[in-house]
This record gives structure tokens, C-alpha cells and sequence, in this order.
């Protein structure tokens, strides 16, 4: 008898999925060039087929989907030139045209922004700020439910990587549920779970600094349009949208699951053990609440009072943090502990989307696709709903918002760029909609925080889909009603 290791069926499907992913790219070339894109824009169209089968299966893991990229785009590219008129690409030229996403200021903010979650981590003043919010907000299943997005809310103002943002909390929340005495998979652990994934995806469109998709389509704004948007201006766009949207989700969670909390004095008693385990403030913590303090000031008030950017201001931040004496950590114990494949699946996705708009294809692809729906002759407003319904839609096929952010928002761009409100308008666009990657409300498999709390065991599918289908509506209403009242006020549209 022959046994069959667990382990094969999912190395197979894997191998299957990266067999495919590798024939539609060839596939891809083997096709007659299309009228109006170049031979070069046909390779990254190839390219862009590839990495999407890539993330949306997972079949490797991000940073060998980089490196898999990179060498098809130097085979694909060899020996065409990289617009038109200019020469053909030799091996290093082509692969010089991959690697322009790793000399991008804001790949050294997502890793500067990645090593202060390192910190936070470190020091333990992210379970600290979690546990002290809680224990002051109360005991209650409306209480907890505001506890839950506050602590999403105070921790994404620091800590850039979502899943590290949920994998602090999710240790507190099972905590609550077990110190009243319920099993996680009751209404109340099935709530909180639900709750911190999905307040996590709200405050990510709150913060720039709050996820990486955010950054990866600022990079490619500034590539098009000559300028981004300073943290403060993205903050006062996005809260009453997001304000809004914590409102639905309240409600939404509170109507759809119904958590029953059957006492409290058990669950404070819990919440001040944690606390008191974790002792007094310790310098190490004091330094770290210091410079990030500093830096939050900072990037509040870019553009304003300073002349630097959300980068330069971060980096030196992690410069302090790494200092003797100064700084809270080393960088042997900080370079264990980052996620370097996310920094490079980031690197790799400026570049395709680089190369997407250097070659045409991404101009191509907008006006193949978003160009003939007639969406020239509607209202502003209208036109960013559309939009939005098309990138929400489109989310549920990705796992990461990073890699839609990549596909999608050089699309958006060059789409932008035709229709007839102006390019302030065009720029305020594609802004809402580099918010709207991060919709991953329906899916535990939409973004990375889902699955966490999803592997906890608190939540069925249908819940989770049940309470992100009302917020991801709301949301799309939302947008609606803020494209044609609140951004035109501002100046967004």
C-alpha cells in the first residue's frame, strides 16, 4: 500500500498553478501584437497575467513571485526595445527595467515603517496600548465592539503591516472571550474576531502610512502626475468616510451576530492581570512612545511646518530607534523579525507597474477595458463610483491589496488621464481609488488580517461575508455620496 504524504495534494495544486501561471505568459507572447500596443507592452501585459495567477493562487511565496517576474520580464524583454523608437533591451538593459521599483523612496518607507512594527514588537508597547485601551473603554458588547476598532485605529497610526497590527490584538480579544467564560467560536468571539479584521481594512484607508498598497500607489501618482499628497491631506479626505464606515460596521456587527456578553467583572479582572503582568512603563518604551510621537507629528504636519516627506521623516525615526543608548533595539534582533518578502514583492510591484506605463500597456489596457463602458459622458461622481465597483469586484480574486495596488492603480491612472475633468480631477480619481484597494470585506481569502482571525476558529464564512457585504454596500454608497458633496469641497475632485 502506497501512503500519500498530506503535504502532496497542496504541493501539486501548488506546482499546477505555477505551470499555468508560466503558459498563460507565454501564451500571452505567442499572440498577435494587438493595434496600438508596442511589442514591449505586450511582454508586460504577459508579465501582469503571470503575477496575477501568482497571488491569487499562492503558489509561491511573495518574494519567489518577485524573482520568477523578474527573470520571465529579462527573457521577455531581451531584444525589444522599451519604447518605441529606442533600442533593443540587452539582458542587463531589460533586467535594469525590473529593478527600478527597489530604487523607489518609497520601498525605504515601507521597510523603515515595517522595522517600527519590528519596535513596537519588541518593546511589547503594542500589547500595552491594545490592553490599556480596552481596560479603559469597559465591558459591554457595544463597548467592546468601540474597543476593538480603537485599538485598530491607535495602532495604525504606527504600525504600517496589517497582519501585525491584528496579530498583537487578536491574543487580547481571545482573551476577553475566555475570561467571560464563552468559547471563541461564540457570538461575542465571532464578533470581536470579525471586528478587528475588518476595522483594520477601514483605518487602512485612514492613515497613509497604514498599509503598503497605500504607499505603492502614491509612488505610481507620483510618477504621473509630478506630486503625491501629504499625510495630513490624506487624512482629512478620508475620515468622514471612514468615520462613516465604522458607524456601519458597529451596527452591522452588532445586528447581524448579536454577541451576548453574560457579565464583566471576570473580563476586567482579566484586563487588569494582563496589565499588571506587563509591569510599569520601561525606558525602552518611553524612547520608543518618543519617537513615535515625533514622527507622528511630523508626518501630521509635512508640508506645513517642515519641508521633509513621510519617508525622509521615517527613516530617521529608525535611524534613532537603532541608535546605542537612544534606540530600543539592534539591528540583529530587528532584521529576524521583518517581513523582507513583503518588501520585495512591494519592489517588484513598482516595477511591473513602472514598466506598464513606460511600454503603453497600461494606457492600452485602460482604453481595451474601463474605455469602453462611455464613462466620459457621466458626472464625476458617477464616474468614481464605477470605478470603485470595478476595483471591488475585481478584490475578490486577490489575497493582497499590495498586489492589486500594483495591477490595478497604473490602469486607473492612465484611464484618468482621458477623461475630460482635468488633471487635479484625474489625481483625486485615482486617490479614492487607491483607498478602495483596500475593500476586503467579503472574504476571510481578501486580505492577509482576514485569514488571521479567520484561523482562530471564531467565524463561519457566511458571517464574515454576511456583516462585509453590509459594509462594503455602505461603502461603495459612500463613496458615491462623498465624491459629489465632500472631496469637490476639499479639492480631491
Amino acid at each position: 500500500m502506497t501512503f500519500v504524504s498530506p503535504a502532496e495534494p497542496e504541493s501539486n495544486r501548488k506546482l499546477a498553478y505555477l505551470l499555468l501561471a508560466i503558459a498563460l505568459f507565454i501564451g500571452v507572447l505567442m499572440l498577435p501584437t494587438p493595434e496600438g500596443l508596442s511589442a514591449s507592452g505586450q511582454v508586460a501585459l504577459g508579465l501582469l497575467v503571470l503575477v496575477i495567477v501568482l497571488w491569487i493562487s499562492e503558489c509561491v511565496s511573495p518574494a519567489t513571485s518577485a524573482i520568477i517576474l523578474t527573470g520571465a520580464a529579462v527573457l521577455g524583454l531581451m531584444g525589444k526595445p522599451l519604447r518605441a523608437g529606442g533600442p533593443p533591451l540587452s539582458s542587463a538593459g531589460a533586467l535594469n527595467a525590473m529593478l527600478t521599483g527597489y530604487s523607489s523612496s518609497a520601498v525605504l518607507l515601507v521597510a523603515s515603517a515595517l522595522f517600527l512594527a519590528v519596535a513596537l514588537k519588541l518593546t511589547g508597547l503594542d500589547r500595552r496600548v491594545a490592553l490599556l485601551v480596552m481596560s479603559k473603554v469597559g465591558v459591554s458588547r457595544s463597548r467592546l465592539i468601540i474597543g476593538a476598532m480603537l485599538v485598530g485605529f491607535v495602532l495604525a497610526l504606527f504600525i504600517p503591516s496589517a497582519t501585525a497590527r491584528v496579530g498583537a490584538v487578536i491574543p487580547i480579544m481571545v482573551g476577553i472571550t475566555a475570561a467571560l467564560g464563552l468559547p471563541i467560536t461564540s457570538s461575542l468571539g465571532a464578533t470581536l474576531m470579525i471586528v478587528t479584521a475588518s476595522a483594520c481594512s477601514v483605518f487602512n484607508m485612514a492613515v497613509k502610512t497604514g498599509a503598503a498598497q497605500n504607499l505603492i500607489s502614491l509612488n505610481f501618482m507620483q510618477q504621473a502626475f509630478g506630486h503625491t499628497v501629504t499625510w495630513g491631506a490624506w487624512f482629512v479626505a478620508a475620515l468622514p468616510f471612514v468615520i462613516a464606515l465604522c458607524v456601519v460596521l458597529y451596527f452591522a456587527a452588532l445586528l447581524v451576530l448579536r454577541p451576548e456578553v453574560p457579565g464583566k467583572a471576570e473580563a476586567e479582572a482579566r484586563l487588569a492581570e494582563e496589565l499588571g503582568k506587563l509591569g510599569s512603563v520601561t525606558p525602552a518604551e518611553m524612547r520608543l512612545m518618543a519617537v513615535a510621537m515625533l514622527l507622528l507629528v511630523m508626518w501630521s504636519t509635512e508640508g506645513s511646518l517642515h519641508p521633509f516627506d513621510t519617508a525622509t521623516t521615517t527613516q530617521i525615526g529608525i535611524a534613532l530607534l537603532l541608535m546605542p543608548r537612544i534606540g530600543v533595539m539592534h539591528w540583529a534582533q530587528a532584521e529576524k523579525l521583518v517581513p523582507w518578502g513583503t518588501i520585495v514583492l512591494f519592489a517588484a510591484g513598482i516595477s511591473l507597474g513602472t514598466l506598464m506605463s513606460t511600454t503603453g500597456a497600461a494606457a492600452w489596457l485602460a482604453q481595451a477595458t474601463l474605455g469602453r463602458l462611455g464613462l466620459e459622458a457621466l458626472p464625476i461622481f458617477l464616474v468614481v463610483g464605477a470605478l470603485s465597483l470595478f476595483s471591488i469586484v475585481l478584490h475578490l480574486g486577490f489575497a493582497s491589496a499590495t498586489g492589486l495596488a500594483s495591477t490595478l492603480i497604473p490602469i486607473m491612472i492612465a484611464f484618468a488621464k482621458t477623461l475630460p475633468f482635468g488633471e487635479q480631477a484625474a489625481f483625486g480619481i485615482v486617490l479614492i481609488q487607491s483607498m478602495v484597494v483596500s475593500f476586503g470585506f467579503i472574504l476571510p481569502t481578501n486580505a492577509p488580517q482576514n485569514m488571521l482571525c479567520y484561523g482562530t476558529g471564531a467565524f463561519t464564512i457566511a458571517q464574515f461575508a454576511k456583516v462585509g457585504l453590509i459594509v462594503t454596500i455602505a461603502g461603495w454608497l459612500l463613496i458615491l455620496l462623498l465624491s459629489a458633496t465632500w472631496w469637490p469641497m476639499i479639492g480631491v475632485l
